[in-house]
């Protein structure tokens, strides 16, 4: 029998006290189990997704589709993460409090960790049924989210995002790059 983990030890790696009432620029990367190069490969210093690769991309065009007060900037598939730029907005596309602050096991409707396990749920279950995986892992258990402070800052997310292709050999996420921490 598998042990689960004791959900009331996790910590959460939001930024605590933060009330999220700021801009509603979130940069997002999730990545896979792993680090497993799952998406596609980077040739040339171009993305060329595979068919999982183009779920991923097909699910966050979703994310924003299904949730009005949701759109997406930049955004990047690589083959073993993604990185995106959500912006929680109003119905006039302003940008408005995004609640992130919930209690493990009880999401919170229209935050950025539920929209991000949404997300994260679609790409799995349509990646799963691709592979005929059931109930296999995709991600890894958590992503990281930075809240987007300045027109500055978000310039320099977007050609991050952008650019991740060709700095992929670089990257601290490339397979030949990553070291678990001690």
């Amino acid at each position: 029998m598998m042990n689960k983990p004791d959900i009331r030890r996790r910590r959460s790696i939001r930024l605590q006290g933060y009330n999220y009432s700021g801009a509603g620029f979130y940069f997002i990367t999730v990545c896979t189990r792993n680090r497993e190069c799952l998406f596609g490969d980077v040739v040339d210093r171009e993305m060329r997704p595979n068919p999982l690769g183009r779920i991923v991309a097909d699910e966050w065009i979703n994310t924003a589709n299904i949730r009005t007060d949701i759109e997406l900037d930049d955004w990047m598939v690589m083959p073993n993460h993604f990185h995106g730029i959500l912006i929680v907005a109003d119905g006039e596309g302003t940008a408005r409090r995004a609640p992130t602050v919930e209690r493990f096991g009880r999401p919170v409707a229209g935050s950025v960790p539920t929209i991000i396990r949404s997300f994260k749920s679609a790409v799995t279950k349509r990646i799963n049924k691709f592979r005929q995986t059931p109930r296999a892992n995709v991600w890894q258990r958590n992503f990281w989210e930075h809240i987007v402070r300045n027109e500055l800052e978000l310039k320099g997310l977007r050609e991050y995002i952008l650019n991740n292709p060709a700095q992929w050999e670089l990257d601290k996420l490339h397979p030949a790059n990553f070291t678990r921490d001690p």
